[in-house]
């Protein structure tokens, strides 16, 4: 009697065993969570990531195409999500992409400051990186993007090719609460006016900023709207006849300033430097009306991202820097090299990034 009660409490303890271990087996195969409770992909499995761009642009449809080249290169099933309607439409998407369980975000924040508590929050349920402007008090794992304001201060450098003799300038920007455009603001200024390296410096948008060659008159923000931003430079050109030159910090500034000038009769009188690889920027450096610009590299910043938030979703922690930045150079285009470049951007993405934005159309948020 004893021989067979143990021997059925053995066989009991041992289907227990065979349960348990199945229900441990079924729960790790199912949730795959890493660190931090965080889906881990393995090495041969796809990893669900998403690169999220803070507006509508051709900047971003290289964006896109380096990232879409990414999930080939790096087995990585790729979606790109580009919120037309500013920041509301960045937190939708950012949120829904945490409700679907994505491995991994790459996001290029409107509003840092702001932003920065939405990040935190969704870097506590997936893997957060930045890309293209970043939000250093977040807790983001790295950011992928360009020294802005070693950037901004080779927007300053064209522009004293395009008046060796000293002048007045203006800033035209989106807006300056981005990261981005706080730093190339800050960088113009300060190679304009021969000041030290000092990415912690702000000036005041309404301070009398005036050096011993250069001046600046203010900055401009126009809030993303193409027809303020071309209204802004028509006021400029009428409002100051010595104006020397005007200086675009977002994609489409430059632009909406060459628009403006070409119909007031002074392509060529007042000069333009830019920022990024709008069509009608590179043109106007051909064509002699436009001194040059300072490109990024949007095809890298999607190919990069793609790159880490793979390795991150299948365990690999070292492709974090230890200083959490993944610098992505910027690069100036004048007219000696604008033709290899553009070249070289057309091979890339076609004539997908010599598109314009259609000042007839509602302004979305293009915040380069």
């Amino acid at each position: 009697m004893v021989s067979r009660a143990l021997g059925k409490a053995v066989v009991e303890l041992l289907v227990v065993a065979v349960e348990l271990a199945t229900v441990l087996v079924l729960f790790s195969g199912c949730d795959r969570a890493g660190e931090g409770g965080k889906s881990t992909a393995t090495k041969t499995s796809r990893p669900r990531v998403a690169y999220v761009t803070n507006g509508i642009d051709s900047f971003w449809v290289i964006a896109e195409a380096g990232a879409k080249a990414g999930g080939e290169k790096y087995n990585a099933e790729v979606e790109v999500h580009m919120p037309a309607q500013g920041v509301a439409d960045q937190k939708r998407i950012i949120e829904d992409l945490l409700t679907r369980g994505v491995d991994g975000i790459a996001i290029s924040p409107i509003d840092a400051e702001n932003e920065t508590p939405l990040i935190n929050d969704a870097a506590r349920r997936t893997r957060v990186i930045t890309q293209d402007s970043d939000a250093p008090n977040s807790n983001r794992l790295c950011f992928i993007g360009p020294d802005n304001y070693e950037a901004g201060r080779m927007v300053g450098q064209l522009v004293k090719e395009a008046m060796p003799n000293g002048g007045k300038v203006m800033i035209f920007v989106g807006r300056l609460e981005q990261d981005n455009a706080r730093l190339r603001r800050q960088g113009v200024i300060d190679e304009l006016l021969e000041r030290s390296h000092d990415r912690t410096r702000f000036d005041p948008v309404g301070a009398d900023l005036a050096g011993g060659k250069y001046s600046v008159l203010g900055t401009l923000t126009d809030s993303f709207d193409f027809n303020r931003a071309k209204g802004m430079a028509e006021e400029s050109i009428a409002k100051y006849p010595d104006l020397g030159c005007m200086v675009g910090l977002f994609a489409y500034n430059a632009p909406m300033c060459l628009e403006a000038l070409k119909h007031a009769g002074k392509l060529g009188q007042i000069k333009v430097v830019s920022f990024d690889e709008q069509a009608e920027t590179l043109q106007a450096i051909k064509d002699g009306h436009c001194q040059g610009t300072v490109v990024q590299n949007p095809y890298v910043y999607g190919t990069e991202s793609v790159r880490v938030l793979a390795a991150l979703a299948r365990g690999d922690q070292s492709v974090i820097p230890a200083n959490k930045y993944i610098d992505v150079p910027a690069r100036q285009i004048r007219k000696d090299n604008v033709d290899p470049f553009w070249v070289d951007l057309k091979q890339k993405v076609g004539n997908k990034a010599a598109t314009k934005p259609d000042a007839s159309q509602p302004a979305a948020p293009v915040t380069k």
